[in-house]
């Protein structure tokens, strides 16, 4: 048991995954189709090209929206359900090229991919593997259709950082569903952009569970294979070795103890947060932005609780971006900023102790050297050598030098953001109470 315990702790990212959480763990969505001229959420496929005619599209408005935030890159729904393509593809008319938007010879996939390079963000895109308006859906060859438009999307438009799966899937024409090649998928990405990263709800990087924001009570990167099979495999079994059939990844401890040691190996796979800057993620007129509060908590329990954060905003019929959400978009961005400005912990001396001898519990003490007005305690572990801390407490002395218990966590990983109540002091105490080997922290920022 402990030899697997210890094994788990050694499960690493790939140079993929690592350069995701770490450098780019914050980025866009934008949902864009026949659907926000039909008010639909899943477009029929049946819907008129004619509709679709952006006439205002502006893609360098969207790029200084979303920097604004401090988004580091784009992922566009180059195809929805509907099976509506923004590109000019030689695989289908049911596209732009049969819109009048640019007289049919216009390409939003291009016109974004240029735009995030003059602004300098990451492009990804996402190609629904549901297609309603496909005529193939739901045989064989469907597959061989996907992958060539996969292929038109992976080789024309430079750089892709991150590739866009779900797993809806409804039925085809002739009463069936499909049933998806993706390592057929998978393996045309890796030949033609082997650094992006693939978002798919059962691995390499995975579905958090909802659409809501909402992260997971402990937010695991290292989690049973049974859950992510298209990750390697980087352990052997766990001692008690089963079945999790009854795991998905709406289970809010994933990769907790009690989980893990009924698995058949663990795997490297970091979840994403998915949610849209208002209710529906296509453009709706009369839905609002969600509050600045809601974003910014969101943004706290994703970027800052270990998984990346993928914020939807969809243009309105016209192209643009709705004025509401791009002030939103602006406050988020300004908010981020002025509450992470000054790291009160610049200057601090740090001591490192293991906590009675033991070699998996330890204290860092944060010497600030004056007393502050403290809010957040932001710290990481060093990722790329695997993520081990499953428990930990915030303290602060009083005026008698006693500690007292201020905040309680559970998993850190990549990034942990700990907001307190404007304590004041001058010493602070992150106690790591439980680990699966010793600890290893990266770097401990105080606001």
């Amino acid at each position: 048991m402990k030899d697997f315990i210890k094994a788990a702790a050694h499960v690493k990212p790939d140079e993929r995954q690592l350069r995701l959480i770490t450098q780019t763990p914050f980025y866009a969505f934008i949902h864009f189709s026949p659907n926000t001229y039909t008010g639909l959420e899943w477009g029929t496929g049946r819907e008129s090209c004619d509709i679709f005619n952006p006439a205002e599209l502006d893609c360098d408005e969207w790029c200084e929206a979303i920097v604004s935030a401090g988004m580091k890159g784009v992922v566009i729904t180059a195809k929805h359900h509907d099976g509506f393509c923004l590109w000019q593809t030689k695989y289908t008319d049911h596209s732009i090229k049969s819109s009048p938007y640019k007289n049919g010879k216009g390409d939003i996939v291009r016109e974004l991919s240029d735009a995030c390079r003059r602004h300098g963000l990451k492009f990804g895109f996402y190609l629904s593997p549901w297609d309603r308006n496909c005529p193939l859906y739901g045989t064989p060859e469907y597959n061989d259709y996907y992958k060539a438009q996969l292929t038109e999307l992976l080789t024309g438009y430079g750089e892709i950082f991150h590739v866009w799966f779900d797993g809806a899937c409804g039925e085809g024409a002739n009463g069936k569903k499909q049933e998806y090649d993706f390592d057929g998928y998978f393996e045309l990405i890796r030949r033609y952009q082997p650094n992006a990263t693939i978002f798919n709800d059962r691995g390499i990087v995975r579905w958090c569970g909802n659409e809501s924001g909402t992260a997971h009570y402990a937010e695991w990167s290292v989690v049973p294979s049974e859950l992510c099979p298209y990750c390697e495999v980087q352990t052997g079994p766990g001692p008690f070795a089963g079945s999790l059939a009854y795991m998905y990844n709406t289970d809010m401890n994933i990769g907790a103890l009690s989980n893990i040691m009924y698995s058949k190996g663990l795997v490297f796979a970091p979840s994403e947060v998915d949610m849209s800057i208002r209710d529906g993620w296509f453009y709706h007129p009369e839905e609002e932005p969600h509050s600045l509060d809601r974003l910014f908590d969101t943004y706290l329990n994703s970027v800052g609780s270990n998984t990346t954060f993928i914020l939807n905003i969809p243009p309105m019929p016209n192209g643009r971006f709705d004025k509401r959400d791009i002030a939103r978009l602006k406050e988020l961005g300004d908010k981020i900023k002025s509450e992470f400005a000054v790291n009160l912990a610049e200057k601090a001396a740090v001591t490192v102790t293991p906590y009675c001898g033991s070699d998996t519990q330890t204290v860092l003490e944060i010497d600030l050297r004056k007393k502050c007005s403290v809010r957040y305690v932001d710290f990481c572990e060093k990722i790329a050598e695997g993520q081990r801390i499953e428990s930990f407490i915030i303290q602060t002395p009083d005026e008698y030098g006693t500690w007292w218990n201020r905040a309680f966590g559970t998993t850190v990983g990549a990034r942990k953001i700990v907001r307190l109540e404007n304590i004041e002091t001058d010493k602070i105490r992150i106690f790591i109470t439980s680990s699966r080997d010793t600890p290893l922290i990266d770097e401990v920022k105080v606001y």
